[in-house]
């Protein structure tokens, strides 16, 4: 008996359909063994040319675009842009900026009123040690070295000029005009006056000094090989020197034979005496006249390099500092010839 035309028509296209789907298939797995062979396959010239994955340079630009980016850049006419911003940005930020700055000009003006406000222009807020005080000498022309020969006007004439310059606020005429006569030997203590009150201030004349003052020689003793030096005690502030004692001044070598300085001579005095302290600052003791004193050698040995060193002795005084030379002594070389 023969198959009905319905199973044939069915056998039919199962015969059709199974090899396209085999060859479907067979295709796909032809195409990955071609992918894994295609992995493991050397690289061909033209893929190891790496000049080809080289950025390409940007051409450049003429002086013409450049100028028209610039012009573009300070304004835009299409967007009204000002170099990149609106008129409205460039309102913000500029609002920004002036609050911002106005703010740190209020607050360093307010730190500094209260710094202002807090300390007093008199006297220091705070002061946790007064240091000892130094010494100064005249002439200080060159260092700390006085060398001339006596026969020699050039060479002492800067010495008795320095001299004389120095000595001229203390001319007795502007001591009695500014200052008072003071004969007690105490301190003369004004701290019952009103904070900002001028504070009197001694008499110091010039004519005290005797024969280095300038007034009886004019040269000082340098022309007769006797030369004059003038010292005094530094400035501090409220300092009591000498813990109610004078402060007393000694004159030697240093280094070498005593007798080669031969005799020395001091005015008014070899002491700074009480009554010029204590010193109340520029604004209060405007006339302040700060106390000196005065020595004389007068039998220098000729053409000797003598070192020479005046102390400060006295109670709280420093004068032997490995540190500071000048505290509380000076060291000069005096050197006289013919």
């Amino acid at each position: 008996m023969e198959p009905s035309s319905t199973e044939g028509g069915a056998e039919e296209k199962l015969v059709r359909s199974l090899p396209h789907k085999v060859i479907l298939k067979h295709g796909q797995e032809l195409e990955e063994e071609q992918e894994e062979l295609a992995e493991h396959q050397p690289l061909e010239q033209e893929d190891l040319n790496f000049e080809r994955w080289k950025r390409r340079p940007i051409p450049k630009r003429t002086l013409h675009q450049k100028i028209d980016d610039l012009k573009t850049y300070l304004w835009n006419a299409e967007t009204n842009e000002f170099m990149g911003r609106s008129g409205k940005s460039w309102s913000l930020i500029l609002l920004f900026y002036a609050a911002l700055y106005l703010f740190l000009a209020a607050m360093f003006g307010g730190c500094l009123f209260c710094l202002m406000w807090s300390i007093s222009p008199y006297h220091p807020t705070f002061n946790d040690r007064v240091m000892p005080p130094g010494m100064t000498m005249a002439p200080h022309l060159e260092g700390h070295e006085i060398a001339f020969n006596a026969s020699d006007r050039k060479s002492w004439r800067k010495y008795a000029r320095s001299m004389e310059e120095y000595l001229r606020p203390y001319n007795d005429a502007a001591q009695q005009r500014k200052n008072i006569p003071c004969d007690k030997e105490t301190y003369f203590m004004q701290d019952d006056l009103d904070e900002a009150a001028e504070r009197k201030a001694c008499q110091f004349k010039r004519s005290w000094l005797g024969q280095c003052s300038g007034l009886q020689d004019a040269n000082f003793g340098y022309s007769q090989g006797m030369p004059c030096i003038l010292l005094r005690m530094n400035r501090i502030l409220g300092y009591l020197p000498g813990q109610g004692k004078p402060i007393n001044v000694t004159c030697g070598v240093k280094k070498g034979p005593p007798e080669v300085l031969g005799k020395i001579e001091f005015f008014p005095k070899s002491i700074f005496e009480n009554k010029y302290y204590p010193y109340y600052g520029k604004l209060r003791h405007v006339n302040y006249s700060s106390p000196v004193v005065a020595v004389r050698f007068t039998g220098v040995q000729q053409g000797a390099n003598i070192q020479v060193q005046c102390k400060l002795n006295g109670k709280g005084i420093i004068n032997d500092s490995p540190t500071d030379r000048y505290l509380g002594s000076v060291t000069f070389s005096l050197e006289v010839g013919a």
